[in-house]
């Protein structure tokens, strides 16, 4: 048996105008009485047995439970006069079980129960609240944990001025072991659970453990939470909250992503967030992502900053955060450095971990802990790093200009897309992505495993990007993709007049082995200027899926591969010669002759392409890729 308290004696005295003379548990969600919606919902996970703690119109809730057959045991209690959260619980201890629930009668919440059990059964504690971030900490009470969730501090609003608190709010849902409320019968009455009796608990040194949990559960007491509430109830956020439903997530670097760069952090005064950090932040909370930092800090290795240290400095980032109402649903950091040799550095950090990205250790932890699908998520960074840590774990990157830029040329990786900052790549994955997948479904349903897709179009970052999404859209499916760009083998020539060689045709050949269904590696030519150019090789099997791109027109011969596709990507708004003019300059072809000759050249291949494209997308695009 799993018993749940449900505490129903409110009146809602700010929902009055919604009750029509019902008491406030019984209030219509959504046209189903909240307190319905709750056993419910608690039901799902094995809860069978109910106390309901009832006051203020008692015999409504009499009659609703008489007129439905649950099938599970209830019992009512009137707590008499007004006795508080807390008072009502003790008073009423002889009639609970060993372990309890604690639920509000008035939240609506989607909980996996189980998981929080098995949370408080592990934890060793004797009390265990659920904490979740909310858009607007500095006027919520809040919780501090140490680094075992361990709750050491209740922070009660309002705040001091200038405090810097994690943003964890007590969500008002509770799981209790009986013999840790018994010496506190006597507790002064009314009092409340989070302003009276848990803070008193802790200082006598009563274990409570802190759940930290995504998942959904508004409080309804008045008409506009209520109204929110429907409303996520309509349109499926409350279902796709549930934890045992696979989470989208979007995985942030910290410095130079969302913070300035300015070498290591060792100080809170010393965190600056970016210009958008925090807009960008709350429009992927909007969005239903869970947003997840992960962090190198070997700072903490090299002894330049204490464990504490960097929590006060986590601290600050989310006090910055939630003043704009954004807020992260996780925060890992690795705390090792493989170098040896820093004044005070602490020994047993220095090691080479499974966690400093661009291991995958934060996010593989993330995605266990908040059951986050990788095939849905994103990881946005600043370094080369950041875009090989997100291809070894199936995550869609976003290397932003801020920070390192990427400009580190530590590892051979090129990202799937580019964006100044995290404030055009929010703009870019909420709005430009989605709808440039809508527009690619027909293509993306016709794709199977083995087919070449010729993307054809202007050397544009519209046919480039739509190759990208392509690509990482067929991944989402579990189809493995690669791009091979002929114009980037035409770029690596650097030619000053027309060559003689033709890309397309070397592009074939190079291809013969995997047209002829062998494993083929190819080497990836690049366009890039930068002193250490990035120019990774790919192994693309009879299985995966190539996607060539190209302002050269495919050659006939091509379109005889029975699994041969051909798109044409419109290219963006602009000035069509200007743009094709300062990409080709900007890839090494300087002489104006040669220039204006290849733009002839492409005029006629671009007619070509298009007449013989199977599908055409339109790339109205503001982000770029590669």
């Amino acid at each position: 048996m799993v018993q749940a308290v449900i505490l129903a004696g409110g009146k809602g005295t700010r929902l009055v105008e919604r009750l029509q003379g019902r008491p406030k548990p019984l209030v219509q969600v959504d046209g189903v009485p909240l307190l319905e919606r709750q056993i419910e919902a608690l039901a799902r996970y094995g809860v069978d047995d109910f106390v309901v703690l009832v006051n203020h119109a008692a015999d409504q809730i009499q009659a609703f439970f008489n007129d439905r057959q649950f099938g599970f045991k209830v019992k009512l209690i009137d707590d008499g006069e007004p006795r508080g959260t807390a008072g009502a619980i003790l008073a009423c201890l002889d009639d609970l079980a060993d372990r309890f629930l604690v639920v509000y009668g008035d939240t609506l919440f989607n909980i996996d129960v189980d998981c929080m059990l098995a949370a408080h059964e592990a934890s060793g504690c004797d009390i265990s609240l659920l904490l979740h971030p909310n858009d607007h900490p500095a006027d919520s009470d809040l919780v501090e944990l140490d680094e075992s969730s361990r709750v050491v501090a209740f922070h009660g609003y309002p705040h001091p001025e200038g405090a810097d608190l994690r943003n964890l709010v007590n969500a008002a849902f509770y799981v209790i072991d009986k013999k840790a409320l018994l010496p506190w019968r006597d507790f002064a009455v009314p009092s409340d659970f989070g302003k009276n009796l848990f803070p008193a608990m802790l200082a006598a040194n009563t274990r409570i453990n802190g759940y930290v949990s995504f998942e959904y559960i508004k409080d309804l007491g008045t008409p506009k939470r209520l109204d929110k509430a429907e409303a996520h109830l309509r349109n499926g956020v409350v279902e796709r909250s549930s934890r045992k439903h696979p989470q989208k997530a979007i995985f942030i670097d910290r410095d130079g992503t969302l913070n300035v760069l300015r070498d290591y952090i060792r100080h809170p005064d010393e965190l600056i967030l970016l210009p958008g950090a925090a807009k960008a932040v709350r429009e992927f909370n909007d969005g239903e992502y869970r947003v997840v930092v992960v962090t190198n800090q070997p700072v903490i290795a090299r002894g330049e900053c204490t464990v504490e240290g960097l929590r006060r400095i986590h601290d600050r980032l989310e006090s910055r955060l939630g003043a704009e109402g954004a807020f992260v649903d996780g925060l890992y950091y690795c705390p090792h450095h493989p170098d040896a040799g820093f004044p005070g550095e602490v020994a047993e950090l220095k090691f080479a971990c499974d966690c400093r990205k661009p291991a995958t250790g934060m996010i593989l932890k993330a995605i266990d802990d908040l059951n986050i699908s990788a095939s849905q998520s994103w990881m946005i960074g600043d370094s080369t790093a950041d875009v090989l840590v997100a291809e070894r774990a199936g995550l869609r990157s976003v290397l932003v200009a801020t920070g390192e830029g990427g400009v580190d040329g530590k590892y051979a990786v090129i990202p799937n897309f580019r964006c100044r900052d995290i404030q055009e790549a929010a703009e870019f994955i909420l709005q430009t992505y989605p709808g440039l997948v809508d527009q690619a479904s027909a293509l993306l349903r016709a794709i199977r495993p083995g087919d070449l897709v010729f993307m054809g179009g202007r050397i544009d970052k519209a046919r480039s990007l739509s190759a990208e999404v392509i690509k990482a859209e067929l991944r989402a499916q579990g189809i493995r993709a690669h791009i091979l760009s002929i114009d980037q083998w035409l770029a690596a020539q650097r030619q000053s007049t027309v060559g003689s060689a033709d890309p397309v045709n070397a592009v074939w050949g190079a291809l013969g082995d995997w047209l002829n269904g062998k494993t083929t590696q190819l080497e990836m030519p690049s366009a890039d200027v930068s002193p250490n150019p990035l120019s990774p090789s790919i192994s693309v099997t009879q299985s995966d899926v190539l996607i060539v791109e190209s302002v050269m027109a495919p050659r006939p011969e091509w379109r005889e591969y029975q699994r041969f596709r051909s798109v044409y990507v419109e290219a963006a708004e602009c000035d069509r010669g200007a743009c094709d003019s300062e990409l080709l300059k900007s890839q090494g072809f300087t002489d104006p002759e040669a220039v204006l000759a290849l733009n002839q050249q492409y005029g006629h291949e671009l007619d070509v392409s298009k007449s013989a494209a199977e599908y055409v997308l339109n790339g109205n695009l503001s982000c770029d890729a590669k």
